[in-house]
């Protein structure tokens, strides 16, 4: 960020105020939202890494000495001889230099058999399991002190050490505070002691070190609980190869915007990717997951009630009779599926909380097939017909509830269409029976288009 200031002719902070725009308006267009936003540059997050570091260095896990290393300047990071590939970045694959100056260290090797234990201890700390075993593995190598500094000299952008003001803090150790500064650490005690215990941190794999030893070894030297988890997500990939602008294979999100919407975006890359694992990047996947999940089993299905209501019902929201066996399934089905979705969403099986919603769909559509209520449009009582769709608007009603934080407007869009009111917290909709007979449905164009 420094040099491509300097190349611009400006400040690196006056730099980085411009290029976190680009963040910022690509999250709305991606219905992206936060509760907090937090940049390293703010005065809150400084004062708790000054405040970190003092305490720190006065209870001796911070001394000063002597780095030698090969330095990728993209990365921020050092290199060891045996871990260069080809005499180059291992991660980056760009050309490192060699450096020798004086630093300031953190005796992070003082709590390697302390990290051993935690993790062996807590199953769950690092996942998946093989990301675990990864970094178990890694720790059987001897683990060094970590150079928590730069010099001014070489660096003039970054939060200064306290305790020497000639030497600016390493941009991990400052980052990684990040986490419990937006948390209130150190200046809203009840607002951190509320969400530090179930603090997640998902990460892409290729930072599962800076956060599996450098993190929970700083957080014990500081007196700090860990995270409840850290879970280390997978790559997107072309062909076996990560995307990246170096390799010219990179996918702009907004293009995809642009043909899909927002919200099936939103729904495909969740939906196509198992966390944990690389996923690969398939156009003709996606557009295939869109035809089948959202145009045909939830777009049309919505499509298809909302008409058959206005058809037979005068476009209000029926009065169900008695369910027969076939309905009290469903219901059944329904009322137990919020848990079951929740209990995957904990487990950070996203994709597969997506298809248990859409399994959920194709039965209303098959109850629709069996049921025809069509067919008993011209021969059978007009009350079963509103039973069977109010059965069906009410499953779909309970499926986009649970769709809802993948597709916020779209869901919004199906309730309208439904005539329903969403509470202030959603959960509470979640009960079955909260459509209300006589309210006047909307009909409209295909929630999903079909793709031309």
């Amino acid at each position: 960020m420094q040099e491509a200031a300097q190349r611009r002719g400006v400040n690196p902070e006056a730099y980085a105020d411009q290029v976190v725009t680009r963040f910022q308006e690509t999250w709305k267009d991606l219905e992206i939202s936060c509760d907090d936003f937090i940049r390293t540059t703010q005065a809150r997050h400084i004062r708790v890494v000054r405040a970190v570091l003092q305490g720190l260095w006065e209870k001796g896990e911070i001394y000063r000495g002597d780095y030698q290393g090969w330095y990728c300047v993209p990365d921020e990071r050092f290199w060891t001889e045996k871990d260069l590939v080809d005499g180059r970045c291992p991660d980056c694959l760009r050309p490192v230099e060699e450096i020798v100056e004086p630093n300031y260290f953190f005796r992070m090797s003082a709590y390697q058999s302390w990290l051993i234990a935690y993790i062996e201890a807590h199953p769950g700390f690092i996942q998946p399991a093989h990301r675990r075993n990864e970094v178990l593995g890694f720790l059987r190598q001897p683990l060094g002190d970590l150079c928590i500094s730069r010099p001014k000299t070489r660096l003039s952008w970054g939060i200064p050490l306290p305790f020497d003001p000639q030497f600016v803090t390493y941009v991990w150790f400052d980052a990684l505070l990040n986490y419990v500064t937006a948390a209130g650490y150190l200046e809203d005690e009840v607002r951190f002691n509320a969400i530090w215990p179930n603090a997640l941190h998902l990460v892409g794999k290729d930072i599962l070190t800076t956060h599996s030893v450098y993190w929970p070894t700083m957080l014990q030297a500081i007196g700090l609980p860990q995270p409840r988890a850290i879970f280390a997500h997978g790559w997107w990939v072309i062909q076996g190869e990560k995307m990246s602008k170096r390799s010219g294979n990179a996918i702009k999100p907004l293009d995809l915007v642009a043909s899909f919407g927002a919200d099936a975006f939103r729904y495909l890359l969740i939906r196509e990717m198992t966390p944990g694992q690389d996923a690969e990047f398939d156009p003709v996947r996606l557009v295939s997951s869109y035809q089948t999940d959202l145009a045909n089993t939830l777009g049309n299905l919505l499509h298809r009630v909302v008409n058959m209501i206005e058809r037979y019902c005068s476009g209000l929201i029926p009065e169900p009779e008695v369910e027969t066996a076939t309905e009290s399934i469903l219901r059944i089905e329904c009322e137990e599926l919020a848990d079951k979705i929740f209990a995957k969403v904990d487990a950070l099986l996203v994709n597969q909380a997506l298809a248990q919603i859409m399994e959920v769909l194709e039965t209303v559509n098959r109850y629709l097939e069996q049921s025809a209520p069509w067919k008993l449009a011209k021969t059978g009582p007009a009350e079963r017909i509103g039973t069977i769709l109010y059965n069906a608007a009410e499953t779909i009603r309970i499926a986009s509830i649970l769709l809802q934080p993948v597709l916020p407007k779209k869901s919004a869009e199906l309730w309208r269409r439904l005539g329903w009111q969403s509470p202030k917290v959603l959960r509470e909709g979640l009960v079955w029976g909260r459509l209300v007979p006589g309210t006047p449905v909307t009909a409209g164009e295909p929630l999903f288009p079909r793709l031309a």
